[in-house]
């Protein structure tokens, strides 16, 4: 590359490497050069020269040429990369910990299909963030940008593998659901790889078993334009289809998948949407009764991120386990996962994470154990997510706040004297126990890439839930 190109590549570093993984504007932002550059960081970063590095990728049209660039540059500093193409995100993970080896994704999830990103782990799938190494490899990107990337005196080789029939029998084991009652369900895979991961893990795709469940699938055909709507299950417009199609089938449930399907999303059978928090509750306390069950003695930790309901950690605590609290984002749940020994940890995001699964999330599973716990009982879905739903909550509200500070003083002004307040993860205000009011608490906290408040609040009745709010949104939007 010339000069110029060189200075807006290394510019453009500091940019799509964000917080917990790297985002950005295929052909623009990112750019098969860049992409080769955070290669060769990479494999040095993790000490990759002479072993293996698993690579695989999503559906978008740009993906196989970023692994074929990514391969490029980590065999240039010695690594062997194994290619297991087409795949979900948490295929990688399993690639990554059941291989012991450091692995790239290649995809943006959720987000539109002009965009395109990676998604690190070191062996065993162990999270990187910026602190962790995201940062190391990015800076070292920047001198390979500058200066090429000096090939060792061995390179590395490469290898294909298909590790999807393995990955669906591995989950097979760990939530069995031969014995359920017959359940039919929807299943919208957004045109991402839940399209072929649902096949092979709750059908017959890659020759397992056939199990009790009738699948009615909703855009299963792998499309990175997607054409129908977007991948991205957070935001209720792209789970009206699934909705319209569990009533319509008279499904028991339905479940959708974001892009690269490592989140997934429940829908009861009337076309209500299972709160991510009563979905984490449920298999916390199912994951609780099966560790405990072999493990009669010692502590069981898990793990909830602050903004998830209180009913997660009133869980959690009632069925013997010791609740952690965590602050939001992928990287630091998994670092928490591995430092306390945890056996699940749960995100509002809808992302869960699993001990059994090398720490990593990975949304099938939790699918799967919702499909277990109400498999094994006979009272719709409505009713048994209600269990874990009695208090209110606001979901995630977006504001754009130029002066976050200045918000922040305008909160702390109103609430002093009447709530208790806690930094741990930006703001969260809690209302005093001393007085005859319901519960409630609230969560602000800033985007680390947008100049953004988001907002959660919980409380113990939809009426207290929305005046708090609405006092809130008046508060940060001045």
């Amino acid at each position: 590359m010339s000069s110029a190109l060189n200075d807006d590549a290394i510019a453009h570093l500091n940019t799509i490497v964000k917080a917990y993984d790297v985002r950005g504007l295929v052909g623009s932002t990112l750019t098969a050069d860049i992409v080769a550059a955070l290669a060769a960081g990479f494999v040095d970063e993790v000490g990759a020269a002479g072993t293996e590095v698993v690579v695989g990728h999503d559906m978008r049209d740009s993906s196989p040429g970023f692994a074929a660039a990514f391969a490029r540059g980590a065999r240039a500093r010695g690594a062997t990369v194994v290619s297991i193409g087409l795949c979900s995100t948490d295929e990688s993970y399993f690639a990554s910990g059941s291989l012991n080896a450091p692995a790239a994704m290649f995809t943006a999830s959720h987000n539109p299909a002009e965009y395109n990103g990676i998604k690190f782990s070191r062996a065993g799938a162990q999270g990187i963030s910026m602190d962790t190494g995201l940062g190391a490899i990015r800076d070292r990107a920047a001198v390979y940008l500058a200066e090429g990337i000096p090939e060792v005196a061995v390179p590395g080789g490469s290898r294909d593998l298909d590790v999807l029939a393995d990955y669906a029998a591995y989950l097979r084991r760990l939530v069995d659901l031969t014995g359920i009652r017959p359940i039919k369900i929807v299943v919208d895979a957004g045109n991402g790889m839940g399209g072929l991961t649902v096949p092979a893990v709750l059908g017959e795709a890659v020759g397992l078993a056939k199990l009790p469940i009738e699948i009615i699938p909703l855009f299963f055909e792998l499309d990175g334009t997607f054409p129908n709507h977007e991948a991205n299950p957070l935001d209720p417009a792209n789970i009206v289809d699934l909705q319209k199609a569990v009533v319509l089938h008279g499904a028991d449930l339905g479940l959708a998948f974001d892009g690269d399907a490592d989140r997934c999303f429940v829908v009861d059978e009337t076309g209500q949407a299972v709160n991510p928090s009563a979905v984490a509750a449920i298999v916390a306390l199912r994951e609780i009764t099966r560790v405990r069950a072999a493990q009669p003695d010692g502590e069981i930790f898990v793990i909830h991120n602050l903004i998830t309901s209180r009913v997660v950690e009133e869980t959690i605590a009632a069925a013997g386990a010791i609740p952690v609290r965590t602050r939001v984002g992928h990287s630091l749940i998994k670092d928490e996962m591995r430092e306390t020994g945890a056996i699940f940890g749960g995100e509002h995001s809808a992302h869960y994470y699993f001990r059994d699964f090398w720490g990593a999330d990975n949304g099938m599973l939790a699918a799967m154990h919702v499909l277990a716990e109400y498999g094994h009982q006979d009272r719709p879905l409505s009713e048994l997510s209600a269990r874990f739903t009695p208090y209110a909550l606001s979901g995630e509200i977006n504001s754009t706040v130029e002066d976050v500070p200045a918000a922040y003083s305008r909160i702390v002004e109103a609430y002093t004297g009447k709530a208790d307040f806690d930094e741990f993860d930006g703001l969260t205000v809690t209302g005093m126990t001393s007085t005859d009011e319901p519960f409630w608490w609230f969560s602000v906290r800033p985007s680390n890439t947008e100049p953004l408040l988001r907002l959660n609040v919980e409380a113990a009745t939809p009426a207290v839930m929305a005046r708090v709010r609405d006092e809130v949104l008046e508060l940060i939007r001045g």
